[in-house]
């Protein structure tokens, strides 16, 4: 994989492939989605109750183990490449439609899928439509059921991308305004939805505050307005070692 780095932080990148020795907190009471311990700020996980199993994404790599045991098993992803949390907001992971986990890094188009079944890994580069004289990496990423793909945001430079289920194109939203330091992404529940409107969104956590995105029904563009994550029953992922 050719790997473009941004200059002011190639020096704080990692390529990871393993696992790390330090044990992994057990999970909490956290319900299904975007979370994280609050005793480990560098941990987010994914539960997927399907097949009982909580991921985690660490510094170190990618491991999971059954709801009930606390047994990990560690995923390798070759050649991950990720900004420390001094320059960049973490990297994240988002469970898809057939139960496969999708990784991402946080300055490289790139996302790492393993199969849920055979744990087997697989890397993809995307093509994107636009931005391709930058460095854009994914800071936050969600699988949609409703609009049958993923969406991912990029801190660096506040911008929204769809991406199809197979991992190979993204394509960027027109945002009525960038989404600055945008750190986390999740899906507005279905009860928040009918309570504000009836426009599928996204909430994304930037800062220390939040803003909900309502998607045009192309997914072509969307609105940002200013309000908060908090006001939504969903949780999001803590941003960064650093507390952005």
């Amino acid at each position: 994989m050719n790997k473009i780095l941004v200059p002011a932080v190639a020096a704080a990148l990692f390529s990871i492939a393993g696992c790390g020795p330090d044990p992994l907190p057990a999970p909490g009471n956290d319900s299904p989605g975007h979370a994280l311990s609050s005793a480990a700020p560098e941990l987010r996980h994914q539960v997927d109750a399907s097949r009982g199993r909580v991921w985690w994404l660490t510094r170190e790599g990618v491991f999971f183990h059954e709801v009930n045991t606390p047994a990990r098993t560690a995923v390798a992803l070759k050649d991950w490449t990720f900004a420390e949390a001094a320059f960049a907001c973490l990297p994240d992971l988002a469970i898809g439609p057939k139960g496969e986990v999708v990784v991402t890094s946080n300055v490289l188009p790139v996302l790492w899928r393993i199969d849920p079944e055979t744990l087997a890994v697989t890397s993809h580069a995307l093509a994107l439509d636009a931005d391709n004289d930058k460095d854009v990496g994914f800071s936050g990423l969600v699988y949609s059921a409703a609009h049958s793909a993923f969406f991912a945001v990029s801190e660096s430079h506040g911008s929204l991308w769809r991406i199809d289920p197979h991992l190979s194109r993204a394509q960027k939203v027109a945002l009525s305004e960038p989404v600055l330091k945008a750190c986390g992404l999740a899906l507005r529940t279905p009860a928040a939805r009918q309570r504000a409107d009836n426009r599928a969104g996204l909430c994304v956590r930037a800062g220390d505050e939040g803003r909900t995105v309502d998607l045009a029904p192309d997914q072509r563009s969307a609105y940002v307005r200013e309000l908060p994550c908090t006001d939504f029953p969903i949780q999001m992922s803590r941003l960064s070692l650093s507390g952005r």
